[in-house]
């Protein structure tokens, strides 16, 4: 215990001379805080569209300047020409087409119904596939907004119509930023555990000190508590001031209590430690640290469901969510600050969180001992 608190001051002090990793671990996180969900704006605005308007009649003028008066669709073409509309999709100006078609008025008055037609550069499918979405919903109020002016004229009658009322649970007003913030906080939590817990032992082997580490009285679990509870303290202190950051720039507080973040965070700060601890195992520098510990990010990032929901990857792919430690982690932090979860509601993926930090730890305490042999 005696060398577990010589070893413990040692790190803190190596920890504190190091601006670096002080600025690594306090600083950069939550300037990304800041900076990511400010960037990574799931809605789409601004929309370029071509009106290819074969009609000019009062009813497609109606419906161009719904559109454009919207916000979120920008005309930067006006033409009866559908092959010049084409044209400036394959110049990349345009992102999509609407065609009306002559005679859209006559029809529409005369057989109660018309034809328009939209076509998208479908290069970015997320930004063809709601701007076709938007369109469409735009297109479906224009042709209400027609049926309800035609029901004031007396020679129509009023048809039955099914009213639909809609409530948004936990997000009401749609802010992505009580999407995304979350989940942005709990990468940048599982970026400091694992990845500066590899960089510092790595660094030991680089100068040597490990070899002199290794024929000390100091036993192996001594030496592996020493390595992990400094940056444990340290991700805790950070996820703290990544909720105050998050309060202070978005003015978000959890809706559950915070006892429950900090309960799953200790137990998710030691899983992502022996990731980092068993990363610091495969390699003998830096460098390679440093690789290891992106490839692995990457794969967090990419199948933790931060941007894509887990529900939509395919089935292989969701398999392998359930071996992704983060993956529970940003259910559990946006599960608390959304819908204000409590832990009695959350105890599987607290015994998850607990096995990631057993499994992780171990393995790298057995692969340690293997490559110290």
């Amino acid at each position: 215990m005696r060398n577990l608190v010589f070893l413990l001051q040692k790190e803190f002090r190596q920890i504190f001379r190091n601006p670096t990793i002080l600025r690594m671990i306090l600083i950069m996180p939550i300037m990304q805080l800041i900076v990511i969900p400010l960037a990574a704006d799931y809605e789409i605005k601004h929309i370029s569209i071509s009106v290819v308007d074969q009609d000019h009649s009062t009813y497609s003028s109606k419906l161009v300047n719904k559109m454009t008066a919207s916000g979120y669709f920008q005309l930067v073409e006006y033409t009866q020409s559908y092959a010049q509309a084409t044209k400036t999709v394959g110049d990349g100006k345009t992102d999509l087409i609407l065609t009306i078609p002559a005679h859209f008025e006559r029809d529409l008055i005369k057989f109660n119904k018309a034809q328009l037609h939209l076509a998208a550069d479908a290069v970015n499918g997320v930004r063809a596939g709601l701007g076709t979405a938007y369109a469409a919903q735009m297109i479906g109020d224009f042709n209400r907004e027609i049926r309800e002016e035609w029901m004031l004229l007396p020679k129509f009658n009023e048809m039955p119509q099914i009213e639909i009322t809609s409530a948004n649970w936990y997000n009401p007003h749609f802010d992505y930023h009580l999407f995304m913030v979350p989940g942005i906080l709990a990468i940048l939590v599982t970026m400091v555990g694992a990845f500066l817990t590899a960089l510092n032992i790595v660094a030991e082997k680089e100068v040597g000190t490990i070899e002199q580490i290794n024929v000390t009285p100091l036993k192996k679990h001594e030496f592996i508590l020493g390595k992990l509870i400094p940056f444990w303290v340290l991700g805790m202190v950070s996820i703290t001031l990544g909720m105050i950051v998050t309060f202070v720039i978005f003015r978000f507080l959890p809706v559950g209590s915070f006892f429950t973040i900090y309960a799953f965070s200790a137990v998710y700060m030691f899983g992502v430690l022996g990731i980092g601890l068993l990363i610091s195992t495969f390699a003998d520098t830096q460098q390679q640290a440093t690789l290891f510990a992106f490839f692995c990010m990457m794969v967090f990032i990419l199948l933790g469901g931060l941007y894509t929901p887990i529900e939509s990857m395919p089935e292989w792919a969701q398999w392998l969510t359930r071996i992704n430690p983060p993956a529970y982690f940003i259910k559990i932090i946006r599960a608390v600050y959304i819908k204000g979860s409590a832990f009695s509601d959350l105890i599987p993926e607290f015994l998850v969180m607990i096995a990631f930090a057993v499994g992780f730890n171990a393995l790298a305490v057995f692969n340690y001992r293997k490559r110290s042999a």
